[in-house]
């Protein structure tokens, strides 16, 4: 009898256990259900909806867009057809605005990634009143509207601006940076500093100042330090600042508009004009989904150094 009561007792708080953990797994399903069908009704219907127009589904909800705009490709099959693709990658000019936009993805983000290390090295091993300047200012931008930093760029290294006005006094020429390349990496930098510095401070500021000096006291080097000990221990956020980096100035719209050329010149901004000036929208739901498969390959990288990194430390 005794065995039958402790048999009987234990599925009982076997099926307590499983009640109650189904109703914790309930609750945080229903707690994640409004972002994720906020994201499914705003994010997810209009991507599905932009590829498939992509694609020449014309129909439902794509039937206005595709009567008004011109140049559209109806579908030839149950999956569409690639015609509207063909067009663009055909097209010269769309070739070199993707070798415009890669180009100024990459150099900029070298340059927030190197420009945000350095701010945080040099406040995490030196320190002291200036380190902290240097701090303080790469965060400036982030209270600076992007519309105005924009104008503020453009005219700084406009033909009148203050670069050449500069020059001009000790007699000779400056650079003219305005509607330029140049000033279209110039301000993505200047606008995505602030956040690569701050998620580059906060990884090296959380490794233990124990592990700095036990390796100074075997000898180590600066270099040794920041190569082997810093920059490994602080990877995941230097991940997110350059992934993150990289995203935001691959769709990046008002820097390229306000300060770049008429061409060549970044997606965003081709996305725009040909929606807008040459209504050719399915064209410009070709290029949307250009980016965002770059993009896509860009988040790849960060899901993968996370995975990696939870898998490391036994978390899953």
């Amino acid at each position: 009898m005794t065995a039958l009561r402790s048999g009987a007792g234990a599925r009982v708080v076997t099926r307590r256990r499983v009640s109650s953990e189904s109703r914790r797994r309930a609750l945080g399903l229903t707690l994640a259900l409004p972002p994720v069908l906020l994201l499914a009704v705003f994010v997810g219907i209009p991507v599905v909806l932009a590829i498939g127009f992509s694609l020449g589904h014309n129909g439902g909800l794509n039937s206005t867009i595709a009567d008004i705009g011109t140049g559209t490709h109806s579908a030839t099959s149950w999956w569409g057809t690639g015609q509207a693709y063909v067009d663009v990658f055909t097209d010269p000019r769309f070739l070199r605005d993707l070798g415009v936009t890669v180009f100024v993805t990459v150099v900029s983000t070298l340059l927030v990634i190197a420009t945000s290390l350095a701010i945080a090295l040099n406040l995490r091993l030196r320190g002291g009143r200036l380190a902290t300047v240097f701090a303080g200012l790469a965060v400036v931008p982030l209270f600076i509207p992007v519309v105005i930093a924009s104008w503020a760029i453009l005219t700084f290294y406009s033909a009148d601006g203050f670069v050449r006005t500069a020059f001009a006094l000790v007699g000779l020429e400056g650079p003219t940076w305005g509607y330029t390349t140049i000033a279209v990496v110039i301000g993505s930098v200047w606008t995505s500093l602030p956040f690569a510095t701050l998620m580059a401070t906060s990884g090296l500021q959380s490794v233990p100042d124990a592990m700095i000096e036990a390796a100074k006291d075997a000898g180590a080097s600066t270099r040794s330090i920041v190569t082997r000990i810093l920059v490994p221990l602080a990877g995941i956020p230097l991940v997110i600042a350059t992934t993150f980096t990289a995203i935001g100035i691959l769709g990046q719209f008002t820097v390229p508009y306000f300060t770049g050329p008429n061409a060549p010149t970044v997606l965003g901004v081709d996305i725009s004009k040909y929606f807008q000036a040459f209504n050719r929208p399915q064209e410009s739901a070709v290029m949307a989904v250009v980016v965002f498969a770059l993009a896509s390959g860009i988040a790849f990288v960060y899901v993968r150094a996370n995975f990696r990194s939870a898998k490391k430390e036994g978390r899953i």
